[in-house]
C-alpha cells in the first residue's frame, strides 16, 4: 500500500536483491518474496536508498578552532581568509602532510558518515592547489574507496582558491590549471566531476568559467560553488555550460532561478556552513520549488566552514533553517544528491535495476530522521548487494 505523503511509502513490502542490484519490489506475501533463496525479516523498520552525501571536502590535514573562536568575537570569512586564514591555512596544513596522514586523519571522518547510512560519498580536492598536492589527495580520495567498500566520486577542485605563490596573478594560476594540473589529474584517473569557487575570495566569474570549459573539452561534468557571500553570477554561467549542480546559492537572484531549471541543474543547499557562518541570507527555496529545481543536501564537511560529519544533522538543519519538508530532505540526500553526482540511473532510488545500496531504520516513519537530533537510528547498510553492517538484524 502507497500513501501520499511525498515519500513513495510502500508498506508490507518486500525487496529481492539479485547480484549488486534490485530485481524485485513487491507485496511482502507474493511468490517472489517468499521464494529467494534467502529471507531476511526487517521487522517493520524503515528501509531507504542509501544517503548520499554530494559535497564534502574530507581529506585535509589539521583544524580551523582558532577560526571558529574568531568568528565569534565578530570577524567575517571573508576578514580571516585576508589575515591568512580560511582555506589557505589548510593548504599549508594539507601540503605538509603525507598521504598516509591524511588518509589516516580523513578515515575517522568519513566512517562517521557510513555509520549514518552513507553509501555514496563526493570528496573533492583543493587543498593541495598544485599538482602533486591535488593529486595526492585525490589518491586518499580513491584509496578510501577502495579500502572501505564506500562509493567515492572524485571532483578535482583545483579552482578553490589562489596559492600564495600566486598572489596577484590569478590568470596566470587558471592557466597553469588548464593547462597541467587538471589533464595530469585526468590522465591518472582521478577525476569524475570538476569543480570551481565563484566568488570574491576566490575567483571571477570568467576565470571559473575557463576552468569549465577545460574540464569539458577532457570530457568531464562540471558543478560550481556560486553565490555563497554575493551574486556574481556565477550560477547563470555555470547553468549554461550544463553544470550538473550549482552549490551553497545563498545570494542567488530569484529571477535566475529559471537557468537552473532549463538546465537541468540540481540546487545543492548546504545549510552546515550556513549555520556554522551564522548567515542570514537563505538560498531561494521558495523560487527552487516553483521552478521544479530539485534540491540536494549535503553537509560540505571541511575544517573551517562546517566541521559536520552527520548527513542526518543536515537533513534537521535544512527543515529548521531553510523550512524544507523532511520529504524533501530525504529527497534531498537520496535521489536529488545522485542527480548532483550524475548519477541518478544508478542509485538515488529503490528501483528495480538500480543498486542495491539499502538503510534499514529504526524508525516508525521516514519524518523521524529529519526529526531526532544526536540519534543515529541506522539499524543495518547494504552495499551494492553486500551487507556492510548488518548487526542491528540480529
Amino acid at each position: 500500500m502507497r500513501d501520499e505523503s511525498g515519500y513513495g511509502l510502500q508498506r508490507q513490502a518486500a525487496l529481492l536483491v539479485d547480484g549488486d542490484g534490485i530485481a524485485w519490489i513487491g507485496n511482502s506475501d507474493e511468490r517472489s518474496a517468499r521464494d529467494a533463496d534467502e529471507v531476511i525479516d526487517c521487522r517493520n523498520r524503515l528501509l531507504t536508498p542509501g544517503l548520499i552525501d554530494c559535497h564534502t571536502h574530507l581529506v585535509y590535514a589539521g583544524d580551523r578552532a582558532d577560526e571558529f573562536e574568531l568568528r565569534l568575537e565578530g570577524a567575517s570569512y571573508a576578514e580571516i581568509a585576508a589575515r591568512g586564514g580560511g582555506i589557505v591555512s589548510t593548504v599549508n596544513a594539507t601540503r605538509a602532510a603525507s598521504e598516509q596522514t591524511l588518509f589516516d586523519e580523513t578515515l575517522p571522518r568519513v566512517k562517521a558518515l557510513m555509520d549514518e547510512g552513507v553509501t555514496t560519498l563526493e570528496i573533492k580536492s583543493g587543498y593541495g592547489l598544485d599538482s602533486d598536492n591535488e593529486i595526492k589527495m585525490l589518491r586518499v580520495a580513491a584509496k578510501l574507496e577502495s579500502e572501505l567498500g564506500l562509493r567515492v566520486r572524485k571532483t578535482f577542485l583545483g579552482a578553490h582558491a589562489l596559492p600564495p605563490e600566486y598572489d596577484g596573478r590569478a590568470d596566470d594560476y587558471i592557466a597553469l590549471l588548464c593547462e597541467e594540473m587538471l589533464p595530469r589529474a585526468h590522465a591518472e584517473g582521478l577525476v569524475d566531476a570538476v569543480d570551481v569557487f565563484i566568488e570574491s575570495i576566490a575567483f571571477d566569474v570568467e576565470q571559473g568559467e575557463r576552468v569549465l570549459a577545460r574540464a569539458q573539452q577532457l570530457g568531464l561534468p562540471v558543478k560550481a560553488h556560486v553565490e555563497q557571500l554575493s551574486d556574481l553570477g556565477g550560477a547563470v554561467m555555470a547553468a549554461k555550460r550544463g553544470a550538473l549542480s550549482v552549490d551553497h546559492i545563498e545570494y542567488l537572484a530569484v529571477e535566475d532561478v529559471a537557468s537552473l531549471a532549463a538546465a537541468g541543474t540540481v540546487a545543492v543547499l548546504l545549510p552546515g556552513a550556513f549555520y556554522v557562518l551564522r548567515e542570514n541570507q537563505m538560498p531561494p527555496v521558495a523560487a527552487l520549488r516553483e521552478q521544479r529545481v530539485p534540491m540536494a543536501l549535503a553537509t560540505d564537511a571541511n575544517p573551517g566552514s562546517s566541521p559536520l560529519h552527520s548527513l542526518l544533522l543536515i537533513m534537521n538543519m535544512a527543515c529548521t533553517l531553510f523550512r524544507l519538508t523532511p520529504a524533501e530532505a530525504l529527497r534531498g540526500v537520496t535521489i536529488n544528491a545522485a542527480r548532483a553526482l550524475g548519477m541518478e540511473r544508478e542509485i538515488g532510488s529503490l528501483e528495480v535495476g538500480k543498486q542495491a545500496d539499502i538503510v534499514l531504520w529504526d524508525v516508525e516513519r521516514p519524518s523521524m530522521l529529519s526529526y531526532r537530533v544526536g540519534v543515529n537510528p541506522c539499524a543495518a547498510v547494504m552495499q551494492a548487494g553486500r551487507w556492510r553492517n548488518s548487526e542491528g538484524l540480529s
